[in-house]
C-alpha cells in the first residue's frame, strides 16, 4: 500500500523471516522518544548514567536467566558485555564531565557504533545493529524514568525494528511480527524461528492501521489486511492442519519409520548444554551437530582446553551412549569471534572461515582437538570438520587429531581417536566426494545452496535463488550414493533437513539420517511417517 488511496489493496508482500501463520489485531509500536532531562548537576548526571547502566545490566541478567535457550542467552550476553566495555561507556562520561546531559552523552557515545554496524558490508554485522539500538534505548529509558514497553499476547506487532529484549519479554502465543527493517539473519528472526513465531520483514509499516485485523503468513512473507470470511476460513483450516502435524509428531517419540517401515534416524542440532536440559535423550537418535563456535562467542578470552573438555564431556554423558557429532570451530563468514577472525574481508563467505581459519590458528585448533580427544573417552563422540574443500585439509586435520591424542597419552592423560568426518558444503567437495578420507559425511545445506546458486543466503533480493534446486538435490544424491557404496553414513544438518516439505525429496535421494533443531522434531518425524516413495 503506497498511500491512503490504496486501502482497497488487501495484501502486503514482505520477506519471510520465520514461518508460521497468525491472525489478530495489528499493534503498531512507535519508536520511543526519550526527553533529555535538564537542571541536574554534572555529578547528578554522572550518577544517573551509572545507575542506568547498572539497572540495564541487572534487567538483562534476569532476562537471560529466563531465556531458556543458548541463542537468547548469547544475544543478551553480548549486550551485557558491551555495558562493561569502558571503550563504549567512557566517552559518555567524558561528555557528561564537559556539561552534556546523560541521555545525549550516552547517545553520542553509542550512535557511531550503531552507524558503523549499519554501514558494514557484511550482513552479519548489519544485523547486529539492532542489538546495539536495543541496548541504547534500554539505557535511555532508565535515564528518562520510562517503563518497559509491554506487548499484549495475541497481537501482530508492526514496527520499524524489534529489539531482542522486547521479543524475549513478550508472550507470543497466537501472535506475530511485521518489521520494516531486519533480515532473516537478524537475532530477532533467529529467536522467532526457535519459538515458532511467524515473522516477515521489509514491510512499509507506516501505512498499516493500528487495530486492524490482519492475517500474517510467515511462510509466504505476506500480510493480509482485514481478511474476508474466505481468507479466515482458510487460515483456520491451515492452523488446524499444522496443529495436527505437530500433535502427530509429538506422538512419534520413538524411532522414526517411513510408511513402508524403513528406519530413518532423526537427530538434533544444538549449541550448548542449555538446550539439552529440556530434552530427553531417549526421544532422539543422538546429536547430529553440536556447534562448538558458540563456546567462543560473546566473551573476552577464548575458552581453554579444560573449559571445552568439561562441556564436551557433559554433552556426551547426556547422550548416554548415543552418537554426538561435534563440529570443530566454524568461525568466520557470518560468525565473527573476537581475537580470532578478521573483519573487513572482501567476501567473508568465500574467505578465511571454518577449517581454513583453524589451520591458520594452530594453537587454538590444537587446544580444541586435545579437548575432543579427552572427551572421546566419555561417550560416542564423532568429530566433524567444517568448510572442507580439498582432501589435503581433511588429511591435515586427521594428522593433528592423532598428534593431540598421542601427546595426551605421553602426558599420562586418557584420550582416544574418535571417528573424523567432514561437512559437505562446498560444491568442489561434493563433486569429488570419493577423494576424501572421511569416516562419515554431513551435508551442510545452508552453505551448499548458496554456493551452488552463487546467491548469498542473507541477501533478501536473491531469496528466490537461495532455495534448494535440482542441482542441489543432485549433489546430495551423489554424496549419499557414494557414502552408501563405501559403507559410510551421510547425514544432513542444515535447515533443509528441518523443513517438512523437503523431507520426501531428501528421502528420494537416499538420505536416511536427518539432524534438525529440536523444534522441528515433530513435523519432520510426521513427514517421514507419511513417506512411501522409492529411494532414488
Amino acid at each position: 500500500m503506497d498511500d491512503k488511496s490504496h486501502r482497497a489493496v488487501r495484501r502486503v508482500q514482505g520477506r519471510s523471516a520465520a514461518p508460521g501463520i497468525a491472525l489478530g489485531p495489528l499493534l503498531r509500536l512507535a519508536p520511543a522518544k526519550h526527553d533529555a532531562r535538564q537542571h541536574r548537576s554534572v555529578a547528578e548526571e554522572h550518577q544517573a548514567l551509572v545507575d542506568a547502566l547498572a539497572a540495564s545490566q541487572e534487567a538483562l541478567g534476569l532476562l537471560a536467566g529466563d531465556a531458556g535457550d543458548a541463542d537468547a542467552e548469547a544475544i543478551l550476553a553480548f549486550q551485557m558485555a558491551l555495558l562493561e566495555d569502558d571503550n563504549l561507556t567512557a566517552p559518555a562520561f567524558t561528555l557528561i564531565a564537559q556539561g552534556e546531559v546523560a541521555s545525549r552523552a550516552w547517545s553520542a557515545a553509542i550512535d557511531p557504533e550503531i552507524a558503523s554496524y549499519e554501514e558494514a558490508s557484511d550482513s552479519y554485522f548489519r544485523a547486529r545493529a539492532s542489538d546495539l539500538r536495543d541496548l541504547r534505548d534500554r539505557v535511555l529509558r532508565y535515564l528518562a524514568g520510562e517503563c518497559e514497553q509491554i506487548v499484549p499476547s495475541g497481537v501482530i506487532v508492526a514496527a520499524d525494528d524489534m529489539p531482542p529484549s522486547t521479543f524475549l519479554a513478550t508472550d507470543w502465543r497466537d501472535g506475530g511480527v511485521v518489521l520494516r527493517r531486519g533480515s532473516p539473519s537478524s537475532h530477532v528472526a533467529i529467536l522467532a524461528r526457535s519459538r515458532g513465531v511467524p515473522m516477515i520483514v521489509g514491510v512499509d509499516v507506516d501505512h498499516l492501521g493500528d487495530g486492524s485485523d490482519v492475517l500474517l503468513d510467515g511462510d509466504a512473507g505476506t500480510l493480509i489486511i482485514d481478511p474476508d470470511a474466505e481468507m479466515r476460513a482458510i487460515f483456520y483450516q491451515r492452523r488446524a492442519e499444522q496443529s495436527a502435524v505437530r500433535q502427530a509428531g509429538t506422538s512419534l517419540r520413538g524411532p522414526a519409520f517411513t510408511a513402508s517401515g524403513e528406519r530413518v534416524r532423526v537427530m538434533i542440532n544444538v549449541t550448548g548444554l542449555a538446550e539439552l536440559s529440556r530434552l530427553n535423550p531417549a526421544e532422539v537418535d543422538g546429536i547430529g551437530l553440536m556447534r562448538t563456535e558458540f563456546l567462543f562467542q560473546g566473551r573476552e578470552n577464548l575458552p581453554t582446553e579444560e573449559e571445552q573438555y568439561q562441556i564436551y564431556r557433559r554433552m556426551l554423558e547426556w547422550a548416554a551412549g548415543k552418537p554426538v557429532t561435534m563440529r570443530t570451530l566454524d568461525a568466520g563468514g557470518d560468525k565473527p569471534i573476537k581475537g580470532l577472525t578478521q573483519a573487513g574481508g572482501i567476501n567473508p563467505f568465500l574467505g578465511v572461515r571454518g577449517v581454513r581459519l583453524s589451520l591458520r590458528n594452530l594453537d587454538v585448533f590444537r587446544a580444541q582437538l586435545r579437548a575432543l580427544a579427552r572427551a572421546a573417552v566419555a561417550g560416542n563422540l564423532k568429530v566433524m570438520i567444517p568448510m572442507v574443500t580439498v582432501p589435503e585439509e581433511l588429511d591435515r586435520c586427521r594428522a593433528l587429531l592423532e598428534e593431540a591424542r598421542e601427546e595426551l597419552r605421553r602426558e599420562g592423560q586418557v584420550a582416544q581417536m574418535p571417528p573424523l568426518g567432514m561437512m559437505v558444503e562446498v560444491p568442489a567437495a561434493a563433486l569429488a566426494i570419493e577423494d576424501f578420507n572421511a569416516d562419515f559425511f554431513s551435508i551442510g545445506s545452508n552453505d551448499l545452496i548458496q554456493y551452488v546458486a552463487a546467491a548469498s543466503r542473507d541477501e533478501p533480493q536473491l531469496a528466490d535463488l537461495a532455495r534448494p534446486s535440482r542441482a542441489v538435490f543432485n549433489l546430495i544424491g551423489h554424496v549419499v550414493k557414494y557414502a552408501d557404496s563405501s559403507g559410510r553414513e551421510t547425514s544432513l544438518c542444515g535447515d533443509l533437513a528441518g523443513d517438512p516439505e523437503q523431507v520426501a525429496a531428501l528421502l528420494d535421494q537416499g538420505l536416511r539420517t536427518f539432524s534438525v533443531v529440536p523444534g522441528a522434531l515433530g513435523p519432520v518425524r510426521a513427514a517421514i511417517a507419511r513417506y512411501s516413495g522409492v529411494t532414488a
